[in-house]
């Protein structure tokens, strides 16, 4: 968007922003599901008013909509989400997801269920870029556990919260991680490397505590299951994780892993050539929600930011900042504040990219880490959410056996998370990239 003169600072054209969140948080709260109103329904709402508001003419309103729309960031952050959808369908047909959960439930001793279900849960969101996903796939197995007697139903819920969020924040083909890199112009890789400096101590000591909370466990408090798999299906997860770790581009590294994916199914005799592109359309057809929704939310923001509402949040927290630290924990408190009121990680740091990265460009911040930033306070802040999708499914398949508190008490990785990410901001020297 460019004006021709500076823009005014103005509150009112946040109204619109406003309109948008309201809605989309009061019908979660009336239906007592944050999921019914699909949120390019309420990005609309917010677009209309913005049309009845603002002065401009209906020609020119449309106008910033649609370059809005197709800013190239937008579009780039669009192509990945298809391309993440087709690679989560296709191993998902393939039966690489159930190869990985059977792996770990083949090789984890009784002692060490607590950490083997966080770092099952860890790599299968790192590979499938969904923590709701690892969830519904592993909860089940997970909650069954404490029905063979000796093991803590929070512990073990705990341990998969956490491990689904760590890799959920980490992976390349997470939303999120799309997200926050398409928003402050980073490469995946390069957020990951810097994301995982944060993430890892956090996880070891995670991990230690799961470890000690299993040592006491009875050996033989679970029945012996044979379970069946493939080691070759977990190829395609390697090879993204790979490529993305060594800086290919996401394009091609996605590209890659579902052709991978696809040789496999067609090898194993799991599909044929036209369902294995039935398969990665449908894939295609599952990221039509945040497809829209990023597409109609840059719209949303450049009539919002056009009109001054995005000039208007900076100067207010801009009086706030007095340095580069606090400028990151500015940046912080606004995702995490935004994914409060909508219950959404993804479209928390779609809305709030734009403001990180001005942000992070006037006080010369590092893109890397203010890209972290914004997925890790977003991450941690959807893992508590009592009406967040996580905590909501984990209680729901638990039926009662547990309560809220009982589970975010032993979700162990989120308060290390919050802990390590303030001391990397607080300690690191900041330079910009």
């Amino acid at each position: 968007m460019t004006a021709t003169s500076p823009i005014t600072p103005s509150f009112k054209a946040l109204i619109p922003f406003f309109v948008f969140i309201t809605t989309f948080l009061s019908v979660g709260i009336i239906q007592d599901d944050f999921y019914a109103l699909p949120a390019p329904i309420a990005v609309i709402a917010g677009i209309l008013v913005a049309f009845l508001m603002f002065k401009q003419s209906v020609n020119s309103k449309i106008d910033t909509l649609l370059k809005g729309c197709g800013d190239p960031k937008i579009l780039t952050m669009c192509l990945i989400y298809l391309l993440a959808g087709a690679f989560a369908a296709v191993t998902k047909a393939t039966g690489s997801v159930d190869t990985i959960v059977n792996l770990g439930m083949d090789v984890i001793n009784v002692q060490y269920i607590y950490f083997g279900v966080f770092i099952i849960a860890a790599f299968l969101s790192v590979s499938t870029g969904t923590s709701v996903g690892s969830i519904v796939a592993l909860a089940p197995i997970v909650i069954g556990f404490s029905d063979t007697g000796g093991f803590s139903l929070g512990i073990l819920c705990g341990a998969l919260l956490g491990g689904a969020m760590f890799g959920d924040n980490l992976s390349v083909i997470s939303d999120t991680t799309i997200a926050s890199t398409q928003s402050l112009g980073v490469k995946m890789s390069d957020k990951f490397k810097t994301n995982i400096k944060i993430a890892i101590p956090a996880a070891l000591v995670t991990i230690g505590i799961l470890i000690y909370q299993g040592i006491h466990l009875d050996t033989n408090a679970s029945e012996s299951v044979t379970y069946s798999y493939s080691l070759l299906k977990i190829a395609p997860y390697l090879i993204v994780i790979g490529l993305s770790v060594i800086g290919v581009n996401v394009f091609v590294t996605l590209v890659l892993g579902v052709l991978t994916a696809g040789i496999l199914g067609l090898f194993y005799g799991d599909f044929s050539i036209i369902q294995f592109t039935r398969i990665a359309y449908t894939g295609f057809t599952d990221m039509t929600e945040i497809f829209l929704l990023s597409l109609l939310t840059g719209g949303l923001a450049a009539l919002v930011a056009f009109n001054g509402g995005i000039e208007f949040i900076l100067v207010k927290i801009k009086t706030l900042i007095r340095n580069q630290k606090s400028a990151q924990f500015g940046i912080a408190a606004l995702v995490s504040s935004v994914n409060f009121a909508i219950a959404n990680n993804t479209v928390a740091i779609i809305i709030s990219g734009s403001i990180a990265k001005s942000i992070n460009d006037e006080y010369s911040l590092d893109n890397k880490q203010t890209a972290s930033t914004l997925d890790i306070f977003a991450c941690i802040t959807q893992g508590i959410l009592p009406y967040g999708a996580q905590v909501l499914m984990i209680l729901s398949l638990a039926k009662g056996h547990m309560t809220y508190v009982d589970l975010i008490s032993n979700t162990w990785y989120l308060l290390f998370l919050f802990i390590s990410t303030v001391l990397f901001i607080v300690l690191r020297r900041n330079s910009k990239s």
